[in-house]
């Protein structure tokens, strides 16, 4: 077979099919388009129409005596005054008058225990002091009768009428009476000795207030064993304990570098954690004349110049030990704020108060310093403000804020 023929095909050079394809650069018209919408962003973020990033603070309660602390220090609320109540004697307690929160007064009853046994041995010792002074009523007539027989016979013998035997007689029965006045008082003495011993029993089964003061615990209830010098088992020691209000006091411990700054008598504001808006004057008392090695650390006890009712013992509390008293104006507490938050705008003090995500400007009044922070009127504590407004920040912008 022969070899096809190719010499006489052609190619159409100048065919339309052969003509590029031209496409529409449609990548420039969305780099045009992303340009002008960043464009379009930042004048709407300097028109004041964005969210603007800024720092936040509160508005709190500050106390002037702040200007006035040289140390803090924490500690607890003690009483100076506090006692275990039991009884001497060992027994079932029969009898208990008071509850937690109770209060009682000096030589009060609080509880019994059962003192029937000695409450017999205390009325068989009176009787017996009894029978003694009456032995003592017998021996005095005794006496009396012995003493006028003694003298008629004394009379007689004188004159002859009686032989000097019973003379003698009379007389030893005279001085016989004599003697038994003695033993008769000495058997009173004895008599009353082992009532009041009796006594003394009966009153080991009572539980009585060393003083006027507060029940704070209650560790037995009617029925249980009383046992104050022993641990046996299913037994109670204490059965109430009390303490004196009117002598609770803080105590704090002070570093040891600190010693240097604390003195007696030196004045202190105390501030209770339950109640933070509540300022007590105080005043050290005592300072513990040694020092807790492990803590490095000295015991400061301070007293309260003011009471209140709410104190408890064992509260927790802190302390600041001041370098002169603070004066009545003092004792109040003011609103403050940082300084960053007030800045100048048009001539006037204002800060940038945000509610609903706006700030809003607020003219304010600056006052003194009190510690870090600033005394300022035309706000209210817990007010969030911006700390160092930027000069593009304005009245009503939305804020997004970077830190509570």
């Amino acid at each position: 077979m022969a070899a096809p023929d190719i010499s006489k095909l052609k190619i159409e050079r100048g065919s339309p099919s052969a003509a590029p394809i031209r496409r529409p650069r449609r990548w420039k018209w969305l780099i045009i388009g992303a340009v002008v919408l960043i464009a379009i962003g930042a004048v709407v973020a300097r028109g004041g129409g964005g969210k603007a990033d800024v720092d936040v603070a509160t508005v709190a309660q500050a106390w002037p005596s702040q200007n006035y602390t040289l140390l803090n220090a924490t500690g607890y609320v003690v009483a100076q005054r506090k006692a275990a109540l039991s009884s001497k004697a060992t027994g079932r307690l029969e009898w208990l008058g008071v509850l937690e929160g109770s209060r009682v007064k000096q030589d009060e009853v609080v509880a019994r225990l059962e003192n029937r046994d000695v409450s017999a041995a205390l009325g068989q010792a009176q009787a017996n002091v009894k029978v003694a002074q009456a032995n003592l009523e017998q021996g005095q007539a005794e006496l009396m009768d012995a003493r006028n027989a003694n003298q008629r016979a004394q009379d007689l013998l004188q004159q002859k009428f009686i032989a000097a035997s019973a003379a003698d007689a009379a007389l030893a029965r005279y001085n016989k009476a004599k003697a038994t006045i003695s033993a008769d008082r000495a058997s009173i003495a004895a008599a009353q000795a082992n009532a009041r011993a009796a006594q003394v029993a009966v009153d080991q089964t009572l539980i009585r207030a060393p003083f006027d003061g507060v029940i704070l615990t209650k560790n037995a209830n009617v029925g249980d064993n009383i046992t104050p010098f022993s641990s046996a088992a299913d037994s109670k020691g204490a059965v109430v304990t009390i303490a004196d209000m009117d002598t609770l006091e803080v105590e704090a411990d002070v570093s040891e570098s600190s010693l240097a700054k604390i003195r007696v008598d030196q004045p202190a504001e105390i501030q209770l954690d339950a109640f933070p808006e509540l300022r007590l004057s105080g005043t050290v008392s005592r300072m513990v004349p040694t020092l807790d090695r492990s803590k490095a650390t000295l015991l400061v006890k301070v007293r309260f110049n003011d009471r209140d009712p709410r104190i408890l013992p064992d509260m927790s509390a802190k302390v600041a030990f001041l370098s002169k008293p603070v004066p009545p104006e003092d004792r109040v507490a003011v609103t403050a704020v940082q300084p960053s938050a007030i800045v100048q705008r048009d001539g006037k003090s204002v800060a940038f108060v945000i509610v609903d995500d706006k700030a809003h400007v607020t003219p304010v009044a600056a006052g003194r310093k009190v510690g870090e922070l600033v005394e300022v009127r035309g706000l209210k504590p817990g007010d969030k403000v911006v700390l160092k407004p930027s000069e593009k920040l304005q009245n009503g912008q939305p804020v997004a804020a970077t830190k509570k």
